[in-house]
């Protein structure tokens, strides 16, 4: 006789429809009753083994995840937004998270901010927490490349901006930032103001990897020398821009132009080149990255990428608030576009 598998018949390459995915899928996919499926999920101790096998390979193969929210009483929706962020330290997403929570009150939503680190795991765990409680939205910093945690969402049905990146398939809705144009206007930048010996210091983060290697990329393609990246442990600081630029110097000390993928690495970078004797922007030029506010209170102030979070905050509320009212926004991904803001660091 051919063998016979408990596992679920799901393909395990397919698409998942974007949809919320229920007890009765799981049910079928599993081969069982949904009392047993319920029992799986509540009381897996009086679900044999087997069983308990065949039904959680079915969940994680449908991305189901539960409603921590079922049993209580509730109205049709929550009222409640879910904001993932890597790091809360700095004010990076300031204008974003300031946006966000003063337009979502003003229709009548409420906010909570989750900090998902950079590591995916992190991620893909928090986000099963965050969809078992069944908020009316998702609004995530950056896009989601975990397999798992785009399934989780697409299963969920549950409204997701995609935000501060760009990806050609979005689960949703996405505003767009695109950091290969950003790594590649500041390149562009530095080589108009006749710098030659450019160096990146990155965070190590995707999007940061992102904006460096377009940097490299756009420097070759001007016939400047390769230029030296390096990249210190995310979320930055003002202390590695300060290391980060004596590793700069001691791998090339022709280096001219700096971008630095952090305003607080940058005004690291100043602070070590004041006590090098480094003019700036003469000697050397530094751009900053998210135009913080101490972009514009140092001395000398830091020429910074600007990117508007607080339309991205107010965009955001609005597509999640059209959805939680049955309606589609007019437009699912919007371009947001950034600025060089130039200052006398560069």
């Amino acid at each position: 006789m051919p063998a016979t598998s408990s596992k679920p018949v799901v393909p395990p390459h397919s698409p998942v429809e974007r949809g919320k995915v229920t007890v009765r899928e799981v049910a079928r996919a599993a081969g069982v009753s949904m009392i047993t499926v319920s029992r799986v999920i509540n009381t897996p101790q009086q679900v044999s083994p087997a069983t308990l096998e065949k039904v959680n390979a079915a969940i994680n193969a449908l991305g189901y995840v539960p409603n921590l929210m079922a049993g209580a009483l509730r109205l049709s929706r929550s009222n409640l937004v879910t904001l993932l962020v890597p790091s809360v330290a700095g004010s990076l997403f300031a204008g974003m998270l300031t946006a966000l929570t003063e337009s979502l009150d003003a229709k009548g939503f409420q906010l909570m901010v989750g900090q998902s680190g950079y590591a995916t795991p992190r991620e893909d765990a928090l986000l099963r927490a965050i969809i078992g409680r069944r908020p009316d939205g998702i609004v995530l910093t950056g896009v989601m490349h975990s397999p798992q945690g785009r399934q989780l969402l697409q299963a969920s049905g549950i409204p997701v901006v995609e935000t501060w990146d760009t990806t050609s398939t979005p689960i949703d809705m996405l505003l767009s930032v695109s950091h290969e144009q950003i790594g590649a206007a500041v390149s562009k930048y530095l080589f108009d103001a006749g710098k030659k010996h450019l160096a990146v210091l990155a965070g190590d983060d995707e999007r940061a990897h992102l904006r460096a290697d377009s940097v490299v990329r756009t420097a070759l393609e001007l016939g400047l020398p390769q230029p030296v990246v390096r990249f210190m442990s995310a979320p930055t600081t003002h202390a590695q821009g300060r290391e980060g630029l004596r590793a700069l110097l001691d791998a090339n000390k022709q280096i001219d132009g700096v971008f630095c993928t952090s305003d607080l690495m940058a005004a690291g970078v100043l602070t070590e080149a004041m006590v090098q004797g480094l003019s700036v922007p003469g000697q050397l030029a530094v751009v900053g990255f998210g135009d913080m506010d101490i972009a514009s209170s140092m001395s000398p102030s830091i020429t910074s990428v600007h990117v508007d979070g607080a339309a991205i905050g107010a965009r955001a509320a609005e597509m999640i608030a059209a959805c939680a009212n049955g309606q589609r926004p007019a437009e699912s991904v919007v371009e947001i576009g950034f600025e060089i803001v130039r200052r006398e660091s560069a």
